[in-house]
């Protein structure tokens, strides 16, 4: 399972962020202060950090210092929104920053973008997906996609909880959107069938499909 350190001193954001993660699917640990944060960090055992800069003890640009020598991807999560701060985090070597206060929706689409681009893998439940040898995998067990349906998968998995019209899906998967809806229909059925995602992608009648982020 992928884990996330949030090193955060306000403990209501700690619970916000840490609620909005598991119902996803992620393990999160926390640390309210930059000494704590250093200490987990040195474990090794994440696969991403979110860290405010105004901490008590270490601060976040020290604990960015520390990270980039466990080649640790991390995202700010800050009040300080200045540009000159915005510039400052990322050319320092931070892979995202988002501004307080955030939307949880905002929050968890880059922590997708930054691990699938750090990591190239996806985990939905019990299921593993490698973005660069297109593999997936429950349980050690390869479950076998076809091309498109993977581009199809992971189209839909991007735009989680976003109404997809059946025109914008052929188009974007498919490059056609005058193509047979049948062809849609048929590789959602078999995605559906082969990760069992029954209860995560919807029919919305009338407009196209959605994918749930939990179920």
């Amino acid at each position: 399972m992928t884990r996330i350190l949030v090193v955060e001193d306000e403990f209501p954001i700690v619970d916000l962020i840490s609620i909005a993660l598991k119902n996803v699917g992620y393990e999160v640990d926390y640390a309210l202060d930059g000494e704590k944060g250093a200490n987990l960090i040195e474990t090794g055992k994440y696969d991403l950090a979110l860290l405010d800069i105004m901490l008590p003890k270490f601060n976040g640009y020290e604990l960015l210092d520390y990270a980039k020598t466990m080649e640790l991807p991390i995202i700010f999560i800050t009040a300080k929104g200045q540009l000159k701060d915005r510039i400052k985090g990322l050319d320092m070597g931070a892979d995202d920053y988002i501004v307080k206060p955030f939307e949880v929706e905002e929050l968890i689409s880059r922590v997708n973008a930054v691990i699938r681009r750090c990591h190239k893998k996806i985990e939905l439940g019990d299921i593993q997906i490698n973005l660069e040898s297109r593999i997936i995998k429950r349980q050690g067990k390869e479950i076998k996609l076809t091309p498109k349906e993977f581009d199809l998968f992971l189209y839909l998995y991007e735009n989680q909880d976003k109404a997809l019209k059946r025109e914008e899906i052929l188009q974007k998967v498919w490059n056609d959107e005058e193509l047979d809806s049948q062809t849609l229909t048929l590789h959602i059925q078999r995605i559906r069938k082969k990760l069992d995602l029954n209860d995560r992608i919807k029919t919305i009648h009338g407009v196209g499909y959605i994918f749930r982020r939990s179920k």
